[in-house]
This record gives C-alpha cells, sequence and structure tokens, in this order.
C-alpha cells in the first residue's frame, strides 16, 4: 500500500511541476496571441496564430520596425497588435503617405522605406494623411501595415511604453506562413 501511494504522490508530483512550469512560461516568458482584424495585412491576417517575447523588453528598448502587442490606450481590456515607427524623443511627420523620422542622429529627417507595406495602399489617402508629432519619453508610435485599416498612434496619439505586452518573436499558425520574425532594416 506504502508502494501504492508513493506511485500516486509522483505522478501528483510531476503533475503540478507541469502545471507550475507551464503557467510560469504563460505568463512571465511567452504568451500567445491571435491576430483579429486586417489593420497588420498583407503580413499578418486575421487568425494567425503568434507567440509574443514578453522578456526582452525587460532588458532592452523596444527598436523601430518590430512589431508589438499592447493593450489598447483606449479600452485596457483591449489588445493591439502594430509596428513600431517612432521612437522615443523623435519626431515622426506623416505628409503624403511617407513618414519622415527627426532624431539627434537625423535632425534633417530620413523617410523611412517601408518595403513591408503593400503597394495597392501607397497612393490611398485617408483620413490620417497628414500628422507632425512629437513623442516624449517612453512614448511609441506605431501604425499597421495595413494603413487605410488600422486604429493607431495617428488616430489616439503616441503609445507609452508600459502598455506593452511583448514583441512578435513566432507565427506559429498557419502551418504555410510559420516563421521566427524579425525587424526590417531601414
Amino acid at each position: 500500500m506504502k508502494s501504492f501511494l508513493l506511485s500516486i504522490w509522483e505522478v501528483v508530483e510531476v503533475g503540478l511541476i507541469a502545471v507550475i512550469t507551464v503557467v510560469a512560461v504563460r505568463h512571465f516568458l511567452v504568451q500567445p496571441f491571435v491576430v483579429s482584424g486586417r489593420s497588420m495585412e498583407p503580413n499578418f491576417s486575421s487568425g494567425d496564430y503568434l507567440l509574443i517575447d514578453e522578456i526582452s523588453y525587460r532588458y532592452r528598448t523596444p527598436q523601430r520596425g518590430e512589431v508589438v502587442v499592447f493593450r489598447s490606450p483606449t479600452d485596457n481590456k483591449s489588445f493591439f497588435i502594430k509596428r513600431i515607427i517612432g521612437l522615443p524623443n523623435e519626431r515622426v511627420v506623416v505628409k503624403d503617405n511617407k513618414i519622415t523620422i527627426y532624431n539627434q542622429e537625423h535632425p534633417d529627417g530620413f523617410t523611412l522605406n517601408e518595403s513591408y507595406l503593400n503597394s495597392i495602399y501607397d497612393n490611398q489617402i485617408n483620413q490620417y494623411s497628414n500628422l507632425d508629432m512629437v513623442l516624449g519619453d517612453n512614448q511609441y508610435f506605431v501604425l499597421g501595415d495595413n494603413r487605410n485599416e488600422s486604429f493607431d498612434s495617428r488616430a489616439w496619439g503616441p503609445l507609452q511604453k508600459s502598455a506593452i505586452i511583448g514583441l512578435v518573436r513566432l507565427r506559429l499558425w498557419p502551418l504555410t506562413k510559420a516563421q521566427a520574425l524579425t525587424a526590417p532594416a531601414y
């Protein structure tokens, strides 16, 4: 009887360790995220299953071009996925569907070459086609890749770093598009 109880305890112990490990990984390291909506097309589509790295931004700052998941600035219960365009203390100018960044390194500005955008949207003007915004400390300017379908910094202003959940690292679904993701070089 004693060996039977020890066997049961070992199974329970392994189960508890597995549950604790899964909970720790899920809440502190990696979080799943399912894309909903068209704001990041053609790069991310509704139904894409992603893994979000929650630990990197504890050790480094977000970089331009990275795709992040964050709490909605207008509804704390909703989550958005967008691309970081402007970094803290930069000036971001959107004019004629081109984005120019002004910072200490480029006081005369530089225009982003956004090769990841779908050319279908390049010449479409929308309500946010002209904008000039200066970012403060710990503020980011984020945009959806499908600019005409995206509710982003052009509408609600800068994103606070504290709202960022994590960095999109992997797309697991659909299997035909499974890949590790990296930021583009500008």
